[in-house]
């Protein structure tokens, strides 16, 4: 899961900094500056799970799956706005938006379960 996660963050920062690139020399830079952020924001988060996903388990690695996949609609649909002319489908954006809005609960969860597992661990160690 790690190594698709990191696969990912790399393919996500590469279309945010193309993205970025895009919206400072023209179209429609709106959609496209949106479309860059949300991928550029997500690359590095995507590394930090992958870093943390042996502490963080099992709601972690679907975080992961919903922060790709999200970010997949959310930004692959503004980009094919101003790419193609038209949605990837109705209401790609507003589903990868509700996506990506879990997978950032998913990795509060895992972090609350990681809290709850390493106080229990240190209560019963005596450490």
């Amino acid at each position: 899961m790690a190594a698709l996660l990191v696969l990912f963050a790399g393919l996500f920062g590469a279309a945010g900094v193309a993205g970025a690139a895009l919206a400072a020399h023209g179209g429609e830079v709106r959609l496209v500056a949106t479309a860059a952020a949300i991928a550029l924001v997500h690359a590095p988060a995507l590394l930090g799970l992958a870093a943390l996903q042996p502490f963080l388990g099992r709601w972690a690695d679907l975080a992961g799956l919903a922060m790709i996949a999200g970010t997949l609609l959310f930004s692959g649909d503004l980009a094919a706005r101003v790419l193609a002319g038209d949605r990837l489908f109705a209401n790609a954006a507003p589903i990868g938006g509700g996506m990506l809005i879990a997978a950032w609960l998913g990795i509060a969860l895992s972090g609350a379960a990681w809290g709850l597992r390493t106080a229990r661990t240190k209560r019963e160690t005596g450490k």
